[in-house]
């Protein structure tokens, strides 16, 4: 069965997470273990595979790039004019002090983000670099094991829990201090 799944995990590099995730869920538990285990120590990934679900711990992509602003209606205007596309979705987070708008645009969000009390994060960077590129998001299988690997990483988190964020995501910063001056978030969809 080991040389089953080697071979099978060999072909599976050649093709791609994605498609990798397809031919998976095929394949018998004890298998489909073997297959990613397999894949892991060849190529130095870390992750875990359930009977049902592989957890790649890894960032899959940029999820949206947060762009903080002083007027969340005259930027919405503004990028929507830019981008020749509406927003389509404006919803304030209270534990942030933040009314968020997104724009789509390809596989990519754009978050404006408008500090809605002088606590709040937004307001604190407005005041001392004006608006501008906030942060970036990767988007993550699973934000509490990427987390954890990102602290034993060396990385600093800002949240060591994950939080309730925007966009029904599930959401924690790493501080910009340890990630060359660029507030990043991970996230994932609520489940």
């Amino acid at each position: 069965m080991l040389s089953v799944a080697l071979t099978f995990a060999s072909i599976a590099l050649n093709i791609g997470h994605t498609r990798l995730r397809q031919y998976m869920f095929a394949c018998p538990p004890v298998l489909r273990f073997f297959i990613f285990y397999s894949i892991n120590v060849s190529q130095g990934m870390r992750g875990f595979a359930t009977a049902n679900k592989i957890i790649l711990l890894c960032m899959q992509k940029i999820d949206h790039i947060g762009i903080a602003v002083k007027n969340l209606e005259e930027s919405n205007l503004r990028f929507a004019k830019l981008l020749n596309t509406v927003h389509y979705k404006t919803e304030e987070v209270p534990s942030e002090g933040v009314m968020t708008s997104f724009f789509e645009v390809g596989d990519v969000k754009i978050e404006l983000l408008q500090a809605t009390n002088e606590s709040s994060p937004i307001h604190k960077f407005i005041e001392s670099k004006g608006e501008g590129i906030h942060h970036i998001a990767f988007a993550v299988e699973d934000v509490n094991a990427e987390l954890q690997r990102l602290k034993e990483a060396g990385f600093d988190a800002i949240h060591d829990t994950p939080k309730q964020g925007a966009d029904n995501k599930v959401i924690a910063f790493l501080h910009p201090k340890s990630t060359q001056g660029v507030l990043t978030e991970i996230c994932a969809e609520q489940s």
